[in-house]
This record gives structure tokens, C-alpha cells and sequence, in this order.
């Protein structure tokens, strides 16, 4: 019986790079246009051969198209973290680094790992993290401008301030736009008001949760809390045990998350109480709040999981 074979692609803006592995061997490797024709010949290919798996990297969106095409076809196609890729090239004695030589590092990944396959996000959950994207980036122009405005003379200060104006407006076309679509999704809004029950959690994080953390109820507490990057890692060699840390997850949902525990510790009791009770045996602050933050993203996925509000799963 022959060998499985796995497939790496590397993704960019302009050329799809291609390699395919059996056994230790690369079998084939080439170069293609980035094109939807090139992908939907490659869907074609992937099901004769049919890969064990199909790694590609995250690069900033480029390799949406690409992924939503294989995920249709039901190909194995998984997308990972670019530094996993990387630290893996490292790992085996790769350290030049070229689009051929990415893609064959993605096809040796997939053989040695074996990463698991994760839910592709669909048109309605894209449109929505695009959304919830936006928003993040328009607050992040007002805080710049705001900042701006302090040390500003004019006529410079008229200008910003018209600017202000202006992305406030757009921020609230964003929130409307954002609360359109999860309306629109009926699991969504149910989604949403489960989470609203909790003290502490508006429409943003709510958004923010759809929109990143499609797992959110299929987990078990410690991956969720891992997942997220709130869960905390050992630091021991030998004798020295070194201080557990958070580490990885991921980012804009931890941020997000971060600022929702903030708002909980002040109004939500279950939170507070458990803040307080850290910050009383000597923890840090920040270190309380990080603990905080775990407890808060376990409670919530429990509530998505079993469908039940806060109320009951407070008890």
C-alpha cells in the first residue's frame, strides 16, 4: 500500500507555491499564479490524490479564498500560525527561507504533526470578523487622534478634530453594521444574548468571541483557556521552578477579554469575589486579573456549550 501523501502550499499575494510529500521524499513541487482557475485546479488535483493533509500558513487573508474552496470540496486543509511553520523549518536545520522552500517545510509539518483539522470560518462568521476587525481598527485611529489632539495648535487641531468626527461616525456605522449581521444569524443572536447575561460582557466582546473563537462551547476548559492564551505554562528545568506564564493564543480575543474581566472584577460578583480573594492570599494584580480572565473565558464557554445564561450557570 503506498505511502499517505501531504501537501504544502505557500501562500502570496501574487504566486501559489506548491509541494507534495510522500514518505521523507518531496515528489513534487511548483509554482502557480494566484488565481481562482489555479485553485480550483488544485482542488481537482487534491481529490485524486487525496493528501492526508493540506498546510498552508495565515498570511494576513491571502489565503482565505484558498481555503474556503479546499474546506468546500471536503479536503483536509488546515491553516496554521506562521511562527509554527517557522520554528519548525528551524527545528529540522532550515534557516534560509523562500516561498519553495516554505511550501516544503508546510508539506514536512503536515507529515510530522499532523496538525488537527479547525473549523473554517464560513461567509456569514468571515463578514462578521471582518467587521469586528474594522471596528478595532477605527477605535485604534481615534485613540491616535485623540492623543494628537492634546499637543495640537491650529490650524492642525481644526483638521483632527474634524477627523475625530468623522471616525466616530464611522465607528457607529461599524457597531451597526456588526449588530446587523448577528441579527441577521439567528445561532448568532441567540449566542450573543447567552453572553450578555454575564455582568461585565457587552456587545463588542460578544462580537469579538463570535468572530475569533468560532470553538467557543466545543472545548473542554483547559483547551479553551489554552486556546485563548489564558492558561498558564510551566517554566522548570531541574532543580529551578520558574514562574507560570500565559503564553500564545490568541491575541486580539485575549485583549478584548482582558478588558471585559477588567469591567467584571468591578460588577460582576463571581469575578470580584474571586479577584479579591487573590489579591488577599498575595497574588499580583495583573497576575489576578490573568486568573480572572481564565475563569471568565471557562464560564463562557460552559454557557455557549449547554445553552444555558448566566443566572443558572452562575449557581
Amino acid at each position: 500500500m503506498a505511502e499517505p501523501s501531504f501537501a504544502g502550499i505557500d501562500v502570496s499575494k501574487d504566486h501559489l507555491d506548491v509541494a507534495v510529500s510522500q514518505g521523507d521524499e518531496i515528489i513534487e513541487c511548483f509554482q502557480k499564479p494566484h488565481t481562482e482557475d489555479t485553485i480550483l485546479g488544485l482542488v481537482e488535483k487534491f481529490k485524486e490524490i487525496m493528501p492526508k493533509r493540506i498546510v498552508v500558513e495565515a498570511t494576513g487573508g491571502f489565503e482565505r479564498a484558498l481555503a474556503a474552496y479546499m474546506f468546500e470540496a471536503g479536503l483536509p486543509i488546515v491553516v496554521i500560525n506562521p511562527r509554527q511553520a517557522r520554528d519548525f523549518a528551524r527545528a529540522t536545520g532550515i534557516l534560509a527561507k523562500t516561498d519553495k522552500i516554505d511550501a516544503r517545510c508546510l508539506a514536512r509539518f503536515g507529515a510530522v504533526i499532523k496538525p488537527a483539522s479547525r473549523p473554517i470560518k464560513d461567509a456569514q462568521r468571515q463578514a462578521i470578523t471582518d467587521q469586528v476587525t474594522r471596528r478595532r481598527q477605527i477605535v485604534h485611529m481615534l485613540a491616535q487622534e485623540k492623543n494628537r489632539l492634546s499637543r495640537s495648535v491650529e490650524p492642525v487641531r481644526a483638521d483632527i478634530e474634524h477627523h475625530i468626527t468623522y471616525l466616530k461616525e464611522r465607528l457607529d456605522k461599524s457597531n451597526k453594521d456588526i449588530q446587523q449581521i448577528i441579527e441577521a444569524t439567528p445561532v448568532y443572536q441567540e449566542t450573543v444574548e447567552l453572553l450578555s447575561t454575564v455582568p461585565g460582557i457587552g456587545p463588542v466582546t460578544s462580537a469579538s468571541l463570535i468572530a475569533n473563537c468560532p470553538e467557543l462551547g466545543s472545548l473542554n476548559r483547559r483547551q479553551i483557556a489554552a486556546l485563548i492564551g489564558t492558561a498558564p505554562f510551566n517554566r522548570d528545568s531541574g532543580t529551578r521552578s520558574g514562574p507560570r506564564c500565559v503564553w500564545g493564543g490568541r491575541r486580539t480575543v485575549r485583549h478584548q477579554l482582558y478588558m471585559a474581566t477588567v469591567s467584571a472584577i468591578r460588577c460582576n460578583y463571581k469575578i470580584k469575589s474571586f479577584y479579591m480573594r487573590l489579591t488577599t492570599a498575595g497574588k499580583k494584580p495583573k497576575v489576578a486579573i490573568t486568573a480572572c480572565m481564565r475563569k471568565l473565558i471557562v464560564i463562557l464557554n460552559a454557557m455557549v456549550k449547554h445553552r444555558k445564561p448566566w443566572q443558572i450557570s452562575a449557581v
